[in-house]
């Protein structure tokens, strides 16, 4: 039979363990120097002596409780553990959730420097998934690279020509003003636009009269009443600005689809309140889906009521693509209205400047590319792809990463976090405690000081035409002038069994009109069609006929 355990041993062997090894050396220390009278080593003991007792007496740590004073060494670490990861053990294409180099490219051609890279690729282009362009025999020179699309249909009054490349949408109060007014003073200098995000147009926004799209969400913010509902009014009052050039009605973004928001009252300042018309010392909501209306065909009423309050500006849209049918629900509202958006911009699920549930930030809503090609795939095969220009967002920053959506079918790209770099982002991941070390992401007026507008706006500028200018070299070496000419048939891809395949054969397009006659090639896109009821959100009630049919394509 085993002996009982001394307890009276067990209490006090703690005298002897090397976990409060710390808490002796200090009582030690300040018993010799009391006797050699060194008073200043003294006060340093007494100090830990008495941060040890209370590690002792607390009960709210278990690791301070048996490691006094050495667990706070490990509660240090530990809040450092992304810098330290990001300095000393981050390999340069880990990507988290940039890598080092992606990063480097932007610091580099935000300052003007030299972005070239010397001794080969550090890619493995045997890897599974990688992809190059095919240059051609025939490249050219392409000396203006100031690329533009033009964005409003035949209900558009007032078109725009934007640059292929803007700031994605980031608002006044998730960044600081300081940043704010950086971008935006670049925006103007480069001639490009940047979006508001849902927080509405601050005095930052205006301050350079850098081309703005006003973003509006679910709040209404900028445009609301006292309950939170949309002002026509008011909206119209301030969408007739000059510098206001377009409206983008936000559905949902990458960073959390299908999820609302909450400023927090502690992070409102009057400024903030002024901008998006709400009260102090209340929590800002933002409601998961917008409240003017319930229907695609309610989209679709909403968005023509914006484009005559605004005096005929482009209006459009912006999403995170979820259940399918829905997006195919919009477009069969357009079909019947014979209403269509100036433009849609297709948020991936990569999104990432919006702090959100980590659930909704790795595991809602759909990738960027798969989005793309849906969007793309149903726009086309509903026959309306060329009333509608298509913008994507998503972890965008290299003049290959523009060259790939445009080929893919956009017609130009955002870039959020890209612009955050240049104004001097470190990825300190730090964005949603108000403490960012070099103040873009934070409301801290000693840390929005850090930040130099003059300087950052250049850098600004500075990103967005390099970057231009990348992508201008990608299109002349596929023998093109123009990046709308990329196709997908200009990027091969590596497969899994080591062959490679042009991005034309590795994912699946349609044909024009194909999803209008019920048979376009892909079962799942004519099934999600058939789901899609432009007065409602929610399915069709058909899912059984579709199942049947389903099972007797398998047969």
């Amino acid at each position: 039979m085993p002996k009982p355990s001394n307890t009276r041993s067990a209490n006090y062997g703690f005298l002897m363990m090397p976990r409060y090894g710390l808490m002796w050396l200090f009582i030690v220390l300040g018993i010799l120097s009391l006797l050699l009278q060194y008073w200043w080593l003294l006060a340093i003991s007494l100090i830990f002596i008495g941060v040890g007792i209370h590690d002792l007496t607390q009960t709210r740590h278990a690791i301070l409780r048996n490691y006094p004073i050495g667990g706070h060494i490990r509660f240090l670490l530990e809040n450092f553990r992304p810098e330290i990861r990001q300095y000393f053990l981050e390999d340069d294409q880990e990507k988290v959730p940039f890598s080092r180099q992606q990063r480097s490219l932007v610091y580099q051609r935000a300052k003007n420097l030299d972005s070239t890279n010397a001794f080969g690729s550090l890619n493995d282009l045997n890897k599974t998934g990688s992809e190059w362009f095919l240059h051609s025999g025939n490249s050219r020179k392409i000396s203006d690279y100031d690329f533009r699309v033009r964005v409003g249909n035949e209900r558009c009054l007032k078109p725009y020509d934007l640059s292929l490349f803007n700031v994605s949408a980031m608002s006044f109060g998730a960044l600081s003003a300081a940043a704010i007014e950086s971008l935006n003073k670049g925006a103007q200098m480069g001639g490009f636009a940047h979006d508001t995000g849902e927080g509405s147009i601050s005095p930052y926004h205006k301050k350079h009269g850098g081309d703005l799209i006003w973003e509006i969400g679910t709040g209404y913010f900028g445009c609301r009443d006292e309950e939170g509902r949309f002002n026509p009014e008011v909206f119209a009052e301030r969408a007739v600005s000059d510098q206001v050039k377009m409206i983008e009605i936000k559905l949902s973004q990458g960073a959390k689809p299908g999820k609302g928001g909450v400023l927090p009252a502690s992070k409102i300042t009057p400024e903030i309140a002024e901008t998006r018309d709400i009260p102090m010392g209340v929590d800002c909501i933002s409601p998961a889906v917008h409240s003017s209306f319930s229907t695609p065909r309610g989209l679709v009423k909403f968005w023509q009521q914006l484009r005559e309050l605004s005096g005929g500006k482009p209006v459009g849209f912006k999403l995170c693509i979820g259940m399918p049918w829905e997006f195919m629900a919009i477009v069969k509202a357009m079909i019947e209205e014979d209403n269509y958006p100036d433009f849609i911009v297709v948020d991936g699920a990569e999104g990432g400047t919006g702090a959100a549930p980590v659930e909704f930030m790795d595991s809602i809503g759909m990738p960027l590319v798969d989005a793309l090609i849906f969007v793309q795939n149903t726009l086309v095969g509903a026959g309306i792809r060329d009333k509608i220009k298509l913008g994507v967002s998503g972890k965008l920053i290299s003049g290959f990463d523009i060259a790939k959506m445009m080929s893919l079918g956009a017609d130009w790209c955002n870039s959020a976090r890209g612009f955050m770099f240049a104004v001097g982002c470190i990825q300190s991941r730090s964005c949603h405690t108000n403490k960012c070390p070099t103040g873009v992401a934070t409301q801290d007026i000693s840390r929005q000081k850090a930040l130099n507008v003059p300087d950052k706006s250049m850098r600004v500028k500075n990103f967005h035409a390099n970057t231009l200018k990348a992508l201008a070299d990608i299109t002349g070496s596929a023998g093109l002038s123009h990046p709308s000419q990329l196709k997908p048939h200009h990027i091969v891809r590596r497969q899994p069994d080591g062959w490679i395949k042009l991005l034309s054969e590795h994912y699946q397009f349609i044909e024009s009109g194909a999803l209008l006659s019920g048979d376009c090639g892909r079962s799942i896109l004519d099934d999600m069609w058939k789901l899609a009821d432009p007065d409602s959100f929610q399915a069709m009630d058909i899912a059984d006929e579709i199942i049947r049919a389903g099972k007797q394509r398998v047969g």
